[in-house]
């Protein structure tokens, strides 16, 4: 049998087209170590693909979003502070894929 070597570039090529490497890039927040969180982060990336391609989007990671404003969405943010930019274009899709905006305070809404 004549095996020739995978070069390295060549596997974390695969690696990262797997899946394997995936980025956190525009990932959610949703405060997985807290069971029932009292208040909400901000959010320190926009959405990601992972929640804003259509039927290419993961569902996974499109119901941890619609899960997570559904429970939380009304609550303050923890540091006290109204949501930024980048909150509300998270809130924006929640309401965008059929969330419902009463599940959203008001200064997270677009006004």
């Amino acid at each position: 049998m004549n095996r020739r070597p995978v070069p390295f570039a060549v596997l974390l090529l695969l690696a990262a087209l797997s899946g394997c490497g995936a980025s956190d890039d525009g990932s959610l927040d949703a405060q997985a170590g807290a069971a029932a969180p009292t208040c909400l982060v901000h959010q320190s990336k926009a959405p990601g693909s992972r929640y804003t391609a259509g039927e290419r989007a993961d569902t996974g990671s499109v119901l941890e979003l619609m899960r997570y404003y559904t429970a939380n969405g009304t609550k303050d943010f923890c540091d006290g502070s109204p949501a930024t930019g980048t909150d509300r274009r998270w809130t924006e899709l929640y309401t965008a894929l059929g969330g419902d905006p009463a599940h959203v305070a008001a200064g997270a809404r677009t006004p």
